[in-house]
């Protein structure tokens, strides 16, 4: 079944960026896509009262969470819904994750991934600090979850850059992985493909890179380049800059021969706690 990968420009105007969202996604549905990823933030850009968002949205005020059950309902399609500010289930009050929710065709909630690692980082650019944990609370926990289109494992944008986590999501039996993103111009430039390809080419999964691509309030510019990619690393759609739809499709039987002739997972040499070893060394 196939799948589509989306790139906005999103702005801080919430119902502009929804409206836009939905029109890429009525494309991707047109498309074929079972499945759609949207980028990070894809809601808002630039906004600096996302703890009043996503206070609003848990208490049912806010106009996201509805849009996006709708929207799945609407055009019977699973949606990977970027991030949104949405704080714990049960503490409306408190300070917001960075939430990635999957969203089934039904417009039922089917896993929730709160981002691991935030972007506390400085960058030569406009901008110059970004402090993510000003704004968000860390995740705590590693999320997959079944799909028409496969099993996926649910991560964000700065967390490419740390392996260890896509490592997990392979052991718990990932065949995709999403990876909603606004990456800066500067950062993307130097790292962003060859860490999309490599977290592929080391998961033997494919890699669902949806993007920010163009320049947001704040002031902030964002790579763009979404993209997908297969199990052997190869880019099978890409986007520079502005908005798009990608679509593939997941080939089960190419990505089962990948595993089979190149076993990584069975080869691992370091284990985290809870990872399991091979049969052959238990």
């Amino acid at each position: 079944m196939s799948f589509a990968v989306i790139q906005m420009v999103s702005q801080s105007d919430v119902l502009a960026n929804l409206a836009q969202a939905r029109r890429l996604m009525e494309q991707a549905a047109a498309g074929g896509a079972k499945l759609a990823v949207l980028p990070e933030n894809f809601a808002a850009m630039g906004r600096r009262d996302v703890a009043d968002i996503g206070r609003a949205e848990a208490l049912g005020d806010g106009p996201i969470l509805p849009w996006l059950k709708q929207t799945a309902r609407d055009l019977t399609l699973w949606i990977v819904a970027g991030t949104l500010p949405l704080p714990p289930e049960d503490q409306p009050h408190a300070k917001p994750n960075a939430c990635s929710l999957l969203v089934d065709d039904r417009g039922e909630t089917v896993a929730r991934y709160d981002k691991l690692h935030l972007f506390d980082v400085d960058v030569a650019d406009a901008r110059g600090r970004y402090r993510e944990s000003d704004d968000y609370a860390f995740g705590g926990n590693v999320v997959v979850a079944d799909t028409p289109v496969g099993r996926l494992g649910l991560t964000v944008c700065y967390d490419l850059r740390f392996p260890e986590l896509y490592s997990e999501l392979r052991a718990a039996g990932a065949q995709l992985i999403s990876a909603p993103s606004a990456f800066t111009a500067v950062t993307g430039a130097a790292h962003w493909d060859v860490l999309v390809r490599a977290r592929a080419i080391e998961t033997q999964c494919y890699l669902l890179a949806a993007a920010q691509g163009g320049v947001h309030p704040g002031p902030r510019e964002t790579h763009g380049h979404a993209a997908i990619v297969d199990p052997w690393g190869r880019v099978l759609a890409q986007q520079d800059k502005g908005e798009a739809v990608l679509l593939a499709e997941r080939d089960s039987s190419e990505q089962a021969s990948i595993r089979a002739r190149m076993p990584v997972v069975n080869h691992r040499r370091f284990f985290s706690q809870g990872a399991q070893r091979p049969a052959s060394e238990r």
